[in-house]
């Protein structure tokens, strides 16, 4: 009994000290979503909030929601663009530990998982953005917590939380119809699920998802189904390469950071054999990991694959990581990797995310313009802000024009007096947006664009005017990152903006 009553003690201690680091992580990402500049893709996201709608070009409308209800709360700043994104952390670290203590039926299962998933990259630094990313992961999380408990409790009633938690993913982005996959081969592989097909809960879970996915359906059906156009012509091959595909897997070891990559993979492969738990248990870890997996692997042959598109893998996959140091018994060669991999995973993946939010908070590293965290946080906009919107107030100018979609979000956000700024092209971005008042583009306007200004030549024969008026340059520390041209344009040649494109 004293044994027992021992090393329940520890497993206490050891599940304390998780929370603890996992609630500490949170509060990281906070500090660090409050202390840097918006990334070009928050800035559109920004902008898309303010006109709440149920579906945009590029994504469905989960992320300006919860962008719309941290500015709400906390005004126009980037803790208020990113807040939820963060705090969301905290229910996903949940489910991601109950789905993992249930289906392996081992509480330490369940909180290895929950500290992997919050050291990987994903998380790490990934949430501390505002992007479809954030929310898409959180509502995985709870997509494979009631599919977890659908298998422990065998009542049909969990197929409701299951279309409510799909239907969410796909509010999110559209890869969450991967998940469809894996449920279906789940329920196929496992023979004790495959009544389930034969009830009518499967369905009625799928017309919940269809349900709450609608908004973005009627949207698109509103709009010649232009965002789904947008994101299905992904599919389209124009020519086939292998120069993606070391690539697309070098990306995803850094996602997961390389000790919990290895132990991931073999989790995996373990749960391919039907080591660690029973059957349906190793058969949903994987079949929620491959089908996006198998996708991308595909579309690197064709195209680039971004490193964040697969983070919805990541709920499952550090589950399997879990299985891999607390279920299987590794021998020879393998028990070396497994203990390295494990001793290694938490000091690497908390030295690589602290060493992230110094250098992009304080610079610590002198890489200047090549340096990726002021490239892509937009390090020096709020100067540059404040030297831009003196420009155009010296310039009499009531709006402010460029060609980028980036840039525009930028301007808007960080110029101090919000003028109205608007793109000439891609314009079934802002499609929701009212459009600008004619008399805007009657008098002066401020063009900027960025470093060579390439699509000038295209400026210019919009307008009988298109005269030079500086070079500014975004610095941080004082060294260089971006130059971008101002001019001022007059005289519209025609409509001023391009009318939005629905092909």
């Amino acid at each position: 009994m004293r044994v027992l009553g021992v090393a329940a003690l520890s497993e206490r201690r050891y599940e304390t000290a998780i929370v603890l680091t996992i609630l500490a992580l949170v509060g990281l990402r906070l500090a660090g979503a409050a202390m840097t500049t918006l990334t070009f893709d928050e800035g559109l996201y920004w902008l898309w909030s303010k006109h709440i709608a149920g579906g945009y070009y590029d994504h469905p409308p989960l992320n300006p929601i919860l962008i719309r209800l941290g500015t709400a709360l906390f005004g126009d700043t980037e803790f208020g663009v990113r807040v939820f994104g963060v705090l969301l952390g905290l229910p996903a670290s949940w489910a991601v530990w109950r789905s993992g203590a249930i289906l392996f039926r081992h509480e330490r299962v369940g909180a290895t998982a929950a500290l992997y998933f919050n050291l990987t990259l994903v998380m790490g630094v990934g949430s501390a953005l505002s992007t479809p990313d954030n929310p898409l992961v959180v509502a995985t999380t709870f997509l494979l917590w009631s599919l977890v408990k659908l298998y422990e409790t065998g009542r049909g009633t969990w197929w409701v939380a299951i279309g409510v938690t799909f239907g969410l993913g796909m509010l999110s982005t559209y890869t969450a119809v991967f998940f469809a996959v894996s449920i279906l081969a789940w329920l196929l592989l496992v023979p004790e699920l495959r009544m389930w097909l034969r009830t009518p809960w499967p369905w009625i879970s799928g017309l919940i998802a269809v349900a709450v996915f609608s908004p973005t359906l009627i949207w698109n059906a509103e709009h010649h189904w232009a965002s789904a156009a947008y994101q299905f012509k992904r599919l389209v091959v124009h020519e086939w390469s292998v120069r993606y595909l070391g690539e697309f897997f070098a990306t995803q070891i850094g996602m997961a950071t390389p000790p919990i990559f290895v132990l991931g993979a073999m989790g995996l492969v373990a749960l391919l054999r039907g080591e660690g738990g029973p059957r349906g248990a190793c058969v949903l870890i994987n079949a929620m990991v491959w089908p996006i997996v198998i996708y991308f692997v595909w579309h690197t042959f064709h195209s680039r694959v971004e490193g964040n598109w697969p983070e919805p893998i990541f709920a499952a996959f550090v589950i399997a990581a879990a299985v891999a140091v607390e279920r299987i018994k590794w021998t020879g060669v393998w028990a070396s990797v497994e203990g390295w991999s494990q001793r290694l995973a938490v000091p690497v993946g908390l030295g690589v995310a602290v060493v992230i939010y110094a250098q992009a908070v304080f610079a610590i590293i002198p890489l200047g313009s090549v340096d990726p965290t002021a490239q892509k946080l937009g390090a020096g906009w709020k100067e540059l802000g404040i030297q831009m919107d003196a420009l155009r107030v010296r310039l009499g100018a009531p709006v402010v024009m460029t060609m980028e979609y980036g840039l525009t979000g930028w301007l808007a956000f960080y110029l101090p007096s919000h003028p109205p700024v608007e793109q000439i092209n891609g314009r079934m971005r802002y499609v929701n947006a009212p459009e600008p008042d004619p008399a805007l583009f009657s008098g002066t306007i401020m063009y900027v664009c960025v470093d060579e200004c390439g699509d000038l030549p295209v400026v210019r024969r919009r307008f009988a005017t298109a005269e030079p008026v500086a070079n500014l340059i975004r610095t941080r520390r004082g060294v260089p990152i971006q130059r971008y041209g101002v001019y001022k344009l007059a005289g519209p040649i025609g409509p001023p903006l391009d009318p939005p494109q629905f092909d």
